[in-house]
């Protein structure tokens, strides 16, 4: 059965629609308290954030973000989604003050973003890795049941899911082809 909300998709795992807690884990191995209407892994400070952002809104029940354990070296992931929280994007789609690499938000409009700053409440707990800590937050934050943000908002996609064609004579597979993704499919496959 579909899910009712989240339509970017990715490796996340879903609880009770109606939970107002989302959980975004970064270099930790934890399973949240029952409630969490999701959680999973966020490694990357573009296109991670992107889905982040996507799915988050597509469920008015969510009200707090906790983004939790150890910083990704190099990336900054959970910093730059704080970021984007508390500043926005530049005209350039840039994530403004993120300390991330290459923190930029190319598909998704500046009124899914605004949603997203409006919707949610994000909570800082980068460094964190105390699971009875974080499951203490999560409880506390579930109980003050703030209502629904309104209706469901569905982010569409500002670029189409780009494929990349590789045709050479010379190759092993005269076409390949790589989405957006990074999956590679050869010709006849």
């Amino acid at each position: 059965m579909p899910e009712p909300y989240y339509p970017w998709g990715g490796e996340f795992i879903t609880g009770p629609p109606s939970g107002c807690v989302a959980v975004v884990l970064l270099n930790i191995d934890y399973v949240p308290p029952p409630g969490v209407a999701i959680y999973g892994k966020l490694k990357t400070e573009n296109i991670g954030i992107e889905k982040i952002v996507a799915n988050v809104i597509s469920n008015p029940h969510i009200r707090y973000v906790m983004v939790c354990g150890e910083e990704i070296r190099g990336h900054r992931s959970g910093s730059s989604l704080l970021s984007l929280h508390r500043h926005g994007i530049d005209t350039q789609h840039r994530i403004i003050e993120a300390p991330g690499a290459i923190p930029y938000i190319e598909n998704l409009s500046e009124d899914a973003i605004a949603r997203f700053r409006e919707q949610i409440e994000t909570i800082d707990f980068i460094g964190v890795t105390d699971t009875t800590r974080i499951s203490t937050e999560i409880t506390a934050l579930d109980a003050r049941a703030p209502p629904p943000f309104g209706e469901p908002y569905i982010a569409i996609r500002l670029k189409p899911e780009a494929t990349v064609t590789i045709a050479d004579a010379r190759a092993l597979h005269a076409r390949i082809t790589i989405d957006y993704l990074g999956r590679v499919k050869r010709r006849g496959e």
